[in-house]
């Protein structure tokens, strides 16, 4: 076995529901599944992320109907709404893909699995595009204000998409072969290791790549899905060099056959 690591191990709370479905089964069977509680924190999160995105939409019904129907037109006002226009998607964005990382969708329905990941970038050219098009053609602007205010839309517009945007969203089938592994290595404990400053999650404490992440002396530990909601995006892909490290493939020494 590895040697114990020096850095203080701490461990995430699991809530009184998680602790119940791990004794039910929980995430180890054959498809993962999120526990009551996180998938309630999912919900939360989504609710809020849509009244947001619904603000950030009434933000730009009034910026069409009110702001660009001035003449003059008031190039702070305007400037102030696109960047509460994209403040709002933003944070909507942020609060959906916190979302997806308790509750993620399945890749078995293609649809919905592109539309819960691709909202924030959905609705950020719902709010921004409309407006981009109004500006660069409104009769009452200058050439100089449409200039200003139409880059600044586009470069919200970007900013906002990026950040909506899921390159590599999760998914119930990546959870699953992740807890899989996981279980499979580590004597059937659904237990992993990661650290504030690294982006993956790895079998144990005592792994080389754990202890140099770990700048603030902390290392988290916690399930597979719980180190997904502490934003990891996956399993480390070292999993046969961390199962050595960790002692996990070390098997007990044959014992001497007895004399006749």
């Amino acid at each position: 076995m590895a040697d114990a690591p020096k850095k203080k191990v701490v461990r995430v709370e699991e809530t009184p529901a998680e602790k119940a479905a791990e004794a039910a089964g929980g995430s180890t069977g054959a498809t993962w599944t999120p526990t009551a509680e996180a998938k309630k924190k999912a919900t939360t999160f989504r609710i809020i992320a849509v009244v947001l995105w619904l603000l950030a939409i009434g933000t730009e019904a009034f910026t069409i109907f009110y702001v660009l129907k001035q003449n003059p037109i008031s190039t702070v006002l305007l400037i102030i709404a696109l960047v509460v226009i994209a403040a709002l998607a933003i944070g909507g964005s942020l609060l959906w893909k916190q979302a997806n990382r308790l509750d993620p969708a399945s890749k078995s329905e293609p649809v919905r699995f592109f539309v819960q990941n691709q909202l924030g970038v959905i609705i950020s050219a719902i709010a921004f595009i409309p407006l981009i098009i109004l500006i660069f053609t409104n009769k009452n602007m200058s050439g100089g204000q449409k200039a200003l205010t139409g880059v600044i839309a586009i470069v919200l517009l970007a900013a906002s998409g990026t950040v909506g945007a899921s390159v590599n969203p999760p998914s119930t089938e990546q959870y699953t072969s992740e807890t899989q592994q996981v279980v499979a290595a580590n004597g059937g404990q659904d237990l992993v290791y990661w650290t504030k400053e690294g982006k993956v999650f790895h079998l144990c404490a005592a792994v080389s790549a754990v202890n140099l992440q770990s700048k603030d002396n902390q290392i988290y530990s916690g399930t597979v899905a719980e180190a997904h909601a502490a934003g990891k995006s996956r399993l480390t892909l070292q999993v046969d060099q961390e199962r050595k490290q960790c002692g996990f493939d070390a098997t007990p020494e044959a014992t001497p056959s007895a004399t006749p």
